[in-house]
């Protein structure tokens, strides 16, 4: 990666997801840049095999569907460094089903981990921000969450709260100094697709992600992430054209 961003050098962030796609990209990233990043996920050997390349990482494993792990995990985070200068709630899944078939057990579980967990890292991170004097708090919704798209309702209305949650929490956090972003990711290079859990099962040949614009990779997501850490703009969209699609 070529990106430099020296206003990130000596800061420590945390990033979920971290163990493959956008989050994996967006650790190396920071780490390029002189960040010290705690990895999660739920897999401890992962996390270890990327730490071992990104000096001043440490791995923190956690299921973001859990509230008692997400609460140690920022506790060991800030235990270990010192101090949480950015959060990027980035772990996700998808869910494609129409409403019909919409299984609300599946439901829960994806707005446990698409929201109620993000929401979780947030509130443990906001004192430790307000008392260093400020941070930044990162949140990736999806450019489903600004379309209306037959059978992704579960999955595009999580992603919808994530973005409204992150919009009034920005406002709510001004005064501490604690900028709140959101980025709406395009269709991305990554195993996404092929861990989207789906009531109408889909030939794994038919699982590779298309769409009517190429494709971006992730690390070109991980540029807009650590740009929009930067920049500190509210909603940070992969492409212009993406502002034109929000349906509210």
């Amino acid at each position: 990666m070529n990106e430099n961003y020296p206003e990130l050098q000596g800061k420590t962030a945390i990033v979920t997801g971290a163990s493959s796609g956008i989050g994996r990209a967006t650790a190396r990233l920071l780490a390029e840049n002189g960040v010290r990043v705690g990895l999660v996920s739920r897999s401890q050997d992962l996390l270890d095999e990327l730490s071992r390349t990104l000096p001043g990482s440490q791995a923190f494993p956690a299921d973001m569907t859990k509230v008692p792990q997400i609460k140690r995990m920022v506790s060991r985070a800030k235990n270990y460094f010192g101090r949480i200068d950015i959060l990027v709630n980035n772990a996700g899944q998808g869910y494609d089903a129409p409403v019909e078939k919409t299984e609300t057990g599946t439901f829960r579980y994806i707005y446990d981990l698409n929201v109620i967990g993000p929401l979780v890292a947030m509130q443990q991170v906001i004192s430790v921000m307000r008392a260093q004097g400020g941070g930044t708090i990162i949140n990736i919704s999806s450019g489903t969450a600004l379309m209306h798209l037959p059978g992704m309702s579960a999955y595009s209305s999580s992603k919808r709260a994530l973005a409204g949650i992150s919009l009034a929490a920005r406002q709510e956090l001004a005064a501490d100094r604690i900028v709140v972003s959101v980025v709406y990711p395009y269709i991305t290079l990554t195993n996404f697709e092929k861990n989207t859990i789906r009531a109408v099962p889909v030939p794994e040949d038919k699982q590779e992600p298309t769409g009517p614009y190429p494709l971006d990779s992730a690390e070109f997501v991980a540029g807009k992430i650590a740009g929009g850490i930067v920049s500190g703009e509210a909603e940070i969209f992969s492409h212009d054209w993406m502002k034109e699609r929000r349906p509210f």
